[in-house]
């Protein structure tokens, strides 16, 4: 399938009560700077307003109309088909999936669909009585099988007021899966390695030292890497999280583990990216038996773990080095401080105090810090959109930093 880099997508937009989720989808779009053109079905003019469409996207709304205006004999279906990058259709309907399945064509959706050669993403929406119907199951499965992308749906609150799957995904989930589609390969070639989530360090055979690390940022993170055509290594700490596509998953438990998994890896990698919390401190002494509570305890004795982001750069002093830096106060000069005793590229900085923004949260806000030039502030945002954002910015120095290392071209 054709692709080019003008990020263009035609939004079609299917008669379910989902479609109020595309004013938010068509914002989130267009801040991402691509631009937006929407195409309704008869049944979703009584669920959203063209007016909203057109003025959130800033282009007229394509409804029931083949002709373009004064007579000009413009076949709209056919010039939407070739200005589109992709189309995506959210919500799709029980209704809409059928006609695409089967390759019907009676509205400017489904026509402008079949005179479209690119990719196509389809976000169902409808109850889940209606989901789990085997006419709709064979029709997202011939969809699949095109090569259609299908995100969702959701488990979660219905329309009817009961629960269960057939929401369709949110709209953050939606771009992410955009962003993918019309991101060229630009680490293609490139090895990136990410560490995530905590570490557990044993005090005797069942309890241990850890944190509240989930895990989201860097899994976000290596998911946006094999994204952009990057061969990802991904060590993680114990977390409940699935392996993002296209990326190859190490499990650790301690600290020391991590360590052997990173350093025995990062001199390959082009980019190493630490979001792991990696625990600062172990007992000195693991029992090899539980500890009985009548017994008691007076103290754990502690011990410093390795500082493995400190230990990256002899390691790898050729890779673009990326440190987090999880602070609950005086957070910039912690990251400076940071910066400079462990002699990275960046930090990445965030306030893991805030609720919102801190461990387990689905969102993010930080600022990146490197050793010259001003800090890159990154507003509240959800982790795989800043994920996207963040691997671009690392991306920017692998090219900066390669270009620097290519000898001068020798006259003939």
């Amino acid at each position: 399938p054709r692709m080019s880099q003008r990020g263009r997508i035609l939004l079609g937009i299917s008669g379910g009560i989902a479609a109020y989720k595309s004013l938010e989808l068509i914002r989130l779009l267009r801040g991402a700077g691509y631009e937006v053109r929407c195409a309704v079905t008869r049944a979703a003019v009584s669920f959203v307003s063209p007016l909203s469409l057109e003025v959130l996207s800033g282009q007229p709304v394509y409804r029931e109309e083949y002709l373009g205006a004064n007579g000009s004999g413009e076949e709209l279906h056919i010039t939407a088909a070739a200005w589109a990058d992709v189309i995506c259709v959210a919500p799709a309907t029980a209704h809409t999936l059928g006609k695409l399945a089967l390759g019907l064509a009676d509205d400017f959706l489904s026509t402008t669909v079949m005179a479209f050669g690119g990719p196509l993403v389809v976000a169902p929406a409808m109850h889940s009585v209606m989901w789990h119907q085997e006419a709709v199951g064979s029709n997202v499965e011939r969809l699949r099988q095109r090569g259609v992308t299908v995100l969702g749906p959701a488990q979660g609150a219905l329309a009817s007021g009961e629960t269960g799957i057939g929401r369709m995904v949110e709209p953050n989930e939606i771009l992410d899966a955009l962003r993918s589609l019309l991101t060229a390969d630009t680490l293609a070639g490139r090895t990136v390695l990410v560490t995530a989530g905590p570490t557990r360090e044993p005090l005797d055979p069942v309890r241990y030292l850890s944190n509240r690390s989930s895990g989201k940022m860097g899994f976000a993170i290596a998911s946006a890497a094999a994204a952009r055509g990057a061969r990802t290594l991904l060590v993680s700490g114990p977390v409940q999280q699935p392996t993002p596509a296209g990326v190859e998953r190490i499990d650790v438990v301690t600290a020391e583990e991590m360590r052997e998994a990173v350093f025995s890896r990062a001199a390959g990698a082009d980019l190493v990216v630490m979001t792991a919390a990696v625990s600062d401190f172990r007992p000195r002494r693991t029992l090899g038996h539980k500890i009985k509570k009548r017994e008691g305890i007076s103290s754990i004795e502690l011990a410093l773990n390795p500082d493995i982001l400190a230990g990256l750069p002899a390691v790898a002093p050729e890779t673009i080095l990326v440190g987090f830096a999880a602070e609950t106060e005086d957070i910039e000069r912690q990251a400076r401080l940071k910066l400079r005793e462990k002699g990275v590229d960046f930090i990445v900085a965030n306030d893991v105090s805030r609720p919102e923004v801190g461990f387990e949260s689905d969102d993010n806000e930080v600022v990146v810090y490197r050793p010259s030039g001003d800090p890159i502030a990154f507003e509240k945002q959800s982790k795989r959109q800043l994920a996207g954002r963040l691997i671009e910015l690392f991306t920017e120095a692998i090219s900066r930093e390669r270009s620097q290392q290519e000898p001068a071209p020798v006259d003939s």
